[in-house]
């Protein structure tokens, strides 16, 4: 563990590696593994990691570092269920998880054109053809509204069709100590019977905050990279994103900023739905959503409470509830923000998957499933 990188370390880490699970037979396969963080809560709550499945490559380093596991560079759509069916443990409870591809669901795009939204599909039928005992997928709140709901009450639909009791909610990061306001959909099914998400663990007084997280990793200035640790660095900033950041205020947004650093795209009417760019984070309040592009301070409000810069990757990683030992890229490797922050961006926060986790794991125990 990085136990250099903070001047004096806080007890966030310790709570998220915090552990009194035991060993569990039930194995997982993950499907749209990406960088193995759902899988790696599993891991961490005593369920051992049969297998990830991923189109992207680049997630083969850090998903089977991370979590003992193989990784299976594929298309979803290209797999078949006897693939993915035999690498489930023999004689043993079967569990399949995924995530897939959020972006066609995301608020950013406007167009409902991404033909990754079919993937869901994909994971239904995988579901249908295999019948794991238990199932669970997460995504953005928005994949329950999209293409009017079809897609969804579709998922919904087959899972009820095989066999299952499907349950989802909307769940707030914050409320699992996720120091983070993002909301995901979380839906669990089961084919022992009704499932449902543990109770939250945080109330509104108590959430985690920047300051919790991140308020005593050391000192770094734009472009600079840490001497201990190389995914603490910062990107460069121009002088006149110098001078705005400068001027923002913890929390604030580019309306701190005097007339002359607005950009034109600000002062036309279209302009006001982009109030949460350029701005920086506050210290005593959960981080804003984590992109793929938080390292940027003109992507979002991703300015450092303070200091003058973007977070940094290491940051980012924290407020994903990522623990500081977590691996993203191989050692010697240069680090490149686009393909780390992507990594980052699109992971399924880590306290969020342990308490995914541990809500199955209870239900198995009630059911006498092994």
């Amino acid at each position: 563990m990085m136990t250099t990188l903070r001047s004096q370390r806080t007890n966030f880490d310790a709570i998220l590696l915090k552990n009194d699970a035991t060993e569990t037979r039930a194995s997982v396969v993950d499907v749209f593994g990406g960088v193995g963080s759902l899988s790696h809560g599993f891991k961490v709550e005593g369920f051992p990691i049969a297998c990830g499945i991923d189109v992207d490559e680049t997630c083969r380093y850090p998903f089977e570092t991370n979590n003992d596991a193989p990784f299976i560079c594929r298309d979803v759509a290209t797999i078949s269920s006897r693939e993915v069916a035999r690498e489930f443990f023999p004689g043993a409870a079967s569990i399949l998880v995924g995530c897939a591809p959020c972006q066609p669901f995301s608020k950013y795009n406007q167009k409902n054109d991404d033909p990754r939204w079919r993937l869901v599909g994909e994971f239904s039928r995988l579901i249908r053809e295999i019948r794991p005992d238990v199932v669970t997928m997460e995504n953005v709140p928005r994949l329950v509204k999209f293409r009017g709901g079809n897609v969804f009450q579709h998922f919904v639909e087959n899972l009820r069709e095989t066999g299952y009791h499907p349950w989802w909610k909307v769940v707030f990061c914050p409320d699992y100590g996720i120091p983070q306001q993002r909301s995901r959909l979380v839906l669990l099914a089961s084919r022992h019977g009704p499932i449902e998400m543990e109770s939250s663990t945080h109330s509104p007084d108590r959430y985690v905050t920047v300051r919790d997280a991140i308020g005593e990793l050391r000192p770094l200035r734009a472009g600079d990279v840490d001497a201990e640790d190389s995914m603490h660095c910062a990107s460069r900033l121009s002088a006149r994103n110098l001078r705005r950041i400068r001027e923002s205020r913890p929390g604030g947004t580019w309306r701190d900023w005097p007339e002359e650093l607005v950009t034109g795209c600000h002062r036309r009417e279209t302009g006001q739905g982009y109030a949460s760019v350029y701005g920086r984070m506050a210290w005593d309040r959960p981080s804003p959503t984590i992109t793929t592009q938080f390292y940027g301070f003109g992507n979002g409000r991703f300015g450092h409470p303070e200091q003058d810069r973007a977070i940094s990757l290491r940051e980012g990683a924290i407020l994903q509830s990522f623990t500081e030992n977590y691996v993203f890229s191989k050692p010697g490797e240069e680090i490149n923000f686009r393909r780390i922050g992507r990594l980052i961006g699109n992971a399924v926060p880590f306290a969020l998957s342990r308490a995914i986790a541990r809500s199955i794991r209870a239900h198995l125990e009630k059911c006498h499933v092994e």
